[in-house]
């Protein structure tokens, strides 16, 4: 008879490290509790708790950056603090005050539980912080759950419309199915990192010091290409982008502006950390971790290249400026991508940080940049959506020219006009890849944003250069999207004209020494 020795482990307890996360739960709880009890005329308290608690999430965020250095770790390694957390967290507070702000008109108008929302969003932004936050598979997948079965609820928030219920259920079921992907792909990791005398581990940190004396390379192989799936559903990737433009279409304008800047940021959060981190080009000396990190190398490139010249051919016969936006957001997805391959092929520390920083300006600018577009688009649509087509804005310019050249701004930014954030964004990303060796997906990613100008100054020449055939009652601007409006505005000329500060303050210390042993 055999005895096997257990070894007890302390927990690493830091509740300090995950005080944002705190705060956002918490805050999730106590709205409903708010809106449980307040009266009629009281729901902008569950928005105003809201607004107040993200703002105390992204204050603890800074505190916690400015009062440390390097890279910090707790709960046994299942929780990390670093620079690209930092960055995630903020661009997330942002994307969530934003959404607050354009939904606040929506649900009066539309006579929503204002309540459910806002907890919703905030149980949606923890989830997101948590997979930007994640040292470990279990808590990527965690927080990719809290995430995902908010955000179901959110498309589908507009319980009388058959379009929203449909959108609400294929993002479920599809969403499903990415999410198994990404747990069985967890799974075979954990088996394939297993030695002659260590168990398997999920810990981002361990699978990198393991992939070179792991035990079975085939399975450690199929792992990676399931979690590379599971990833590519959360981000919108082709091939796996299927369900984006009838999910986007048929969900709410708030909620399709959350979702197409939020949720893929988080995705592209956790999938840096665990790809580059985990699976990373150090380990292509030795055979199991070469053929590790060239099959995912080499799978990205092929899909950033098949991501942004989808998204952009397809959008091009779009008459639904929503479905529109929606390819819009796929071919974004691959330009990310772009700088996603630099980073995985950097050898240099530096360089590998100044990659990752490049993909994280990135998203921050087309979220600004996406979240403008759908404050306006959520005010021509009116209640229920009923405007969406791009008949519809047909001769709006002199209708109403501040609406029409705010669209305009955001159009032109998406596109990548110089003097933009749009434009800083793409010369970042781009350059990052010509320094590794990239220069073919550069040359592809131009030439997808000369194709991508047929549909981005389409809408712009039918909004000032067509007339308008049916009458047309020029939408109030309510206080709340005119705020949105104005910081988005702000944000795109000041990331296209002055990006050294925040480009700085996203790649101030490198995050390579995240591989904690």
């Amino acid at each position: 008879m055999s005895l096997i020795a257990f070894q007890a482990t302390t927990p690493d307890i830091n509740l300090t490290l995950i005080a944002p996360e705190l705060i956002i739960g918490v805050a999730g709880v106590v709205v409903m509790m708010v809106d449980a009890f307040a009266r009629r005329g009281q729901r902008w308290l569950t928005g105003g708790l809201s607004i107040l608690a993200l703002l105390g999430a992204g204050a603890t965020s800074i505190w916690l950056g400015a009062g440390s250095t390097g890279v910090h770790a707790a709960f046994n390694g299942m929780i990390v603090l670093d620079q690209l957390r930092l960055s995630f967290t903020l661009i997330f507070v942002i994307v969530s005050i934003l959404t607050i702000l354009i939904a606040a008109a929506w649900i009066d108008i539309e006579k929503l539980p204002a309540g459910e929302f806002h907890a919703l969003l905030l149980f949606a932004t923890c989830g997101m912080m948590l997979m930007a936050a994640a040292g470990d598979l279990v808590i990527v997948f965690l927080g990719l759950e809290i995430l995902s079965i908010a955000t179901y609820v959110m498309a589908g928030f507009r319980r009388t419309d058959v379009r929203s219920n449909e959108a609400s259920l294929k993002y479920f079921i599809l969403g499903s199915f990415a999410s198994a992907f990404l747990l069985y792909g967890i799974a075979l990791v954990y088996g394939a990192t297993a030695t002659d005398t260590l168990p398997g581990t999920t810990n981002i940190a361990a699978i990198a010091g393991r992939l070179n004396h792991s035990l079975y390379p085939p399975l450690l192989l199929a792992g990676l290409a399931m979690l590379l799936v599971g990833f590519g559903f959360k981000i919108a990737t082709a091939p796996f982008h299927v369900w984006t433009p009838d999910v986007y279409e048929g969900a709410p304008t708030p909620v399709t502006a959350f979702m197409a800047a939020g949720p893929k940021a988080a995705g592209f959060a956790s999938f840096m950390r665990v790809f580059v981190f985990g699976f990373p080009i150090a380990t292509a000396v030795a055979s199991t971790g070469g053929y590790a990190h060239k099959s995912w190398l080499g799978a990205l490139a092929i899909m950033a290249a098949l991501t942004m010249s989808v998204g952009n051919v397809v959008a091009i016969v779009q008459n639904n400026v929503k479905r529109m936006l929606a390819y819009s957001s796929i071919a974004h997805a691959g330009y990310a991508l772009v700088g996603f391959v630099a980073a995985g092929a950097a050898t240099d520390p530096e360089q590998r940080n100044a990659a990752l920083t490049s993909v994280t300006f990135y998203l921050l600018t087309y979220a600004v940049m996406n979240m403008g577009a759908f404050a306006i688009i959520t005010l021509i649509a009116r209640g229920n959506d009923r405007h969406n087509e791009v008949d519809d804005y047909n001769g709006i310019g002199f209708l109403s020219p501040v609406l029409a050249f705010s669209l305009s701004l955001f159009l032109l930014s998406l596109l990548g006009m110089p003097l933009t954030a749009g434009f800083m964004g793409k010369v970042m990303v781009f350059t990052n890849a010509v320094r590794q060796g990239y220069t073919w997906l550069v040359v592809i990613g131009v030439l997808n944003t000369a194709i991508s100008a047929y549909y981005y100054l389409r809408l712009i020449v039918v909004m000032f250069f067509r007339e308008r055939n049916a009458p047309w009652d020029r939408p109030r601007i309510p206080v709340s999207i005119a705020l949105a409006l104005v910081l988005t505005i702000a944000s795109v000329f000041y990331l296209g004209l002055f990006p050294e500060r925040i480009i700085r303050a996203f790649g101030s210390r490198p995050t390579t020494s995240l591989l904690i042993r």
